[in-house]
Parts: structure tokens; sequence; C-alpha cells
């Protein structure tokens, strides 16, 4: 395992954490537009069917890969700047 890999861990530890947030605020947002309901159904929440259970869970998984790759990836390009090595390689 290369220095840079080693270097990476606590940076990439904290933009994971980051993107973890940042995902779950932007989902609720996106949510409160699309149904124009505050609550996010839950799987053990009885009142929402199938389909809307469904659909919230596509669409968070779907904008938590996104974030999550984004900030993976932003954070990648500024470790790089700072050290000159990319810490995926």
């Amino acid at each position: 395992m290369n220095v840079a890999k080693i270097l990476y861990r606590p940076f990439g530890l904290s933009s994971s954490i980051l993107g973890g947030v940042v995902a779950g605020t932007v989902f609720k947002q996106v949510w409160r537009r699309v149904q124009g309901e505050e609550d996010v159904p839950n799987p053990l929440q009885s009142e929402y069917g199938w389909r809307q259970m469904l659909m919230a869970a596509a669409l968070q998984g779907a904008i938590y890969a996104l974030v999550k790759a984004t900030i993976d990836r932003a954070g990648a390009r500024a470790f790089e700047r700072l050290t000159g090595e990319w810490p995926g390689d």
C-alpha cells in the first residue's frame, strides 16, 4: 500500500461522513418537492403503500450514490492538489 492511500484514509472517511449528511439533506428536500410531504416513507410505516415506499428508497439510493461519488471525486482531487499524488492509484 502506498503512502498516499494511507494518508488519504482519514480524509476519505471525513468526506464520506459529509457525503452522507449532504445526501440525506438533499433527499429530504427533493422528496418534499416531489411529494409535497415532510415525512419520508419508512418501510415499517403502514400508512405508506409499496409503490410510495419503494419509490422513496430508490430515489434516496440514487441521490446518495450521486452525492457520494461527487464528494469522493472532489476529495480525491483536493488531496491530489495538496500532495501531488492521486489516492486511488
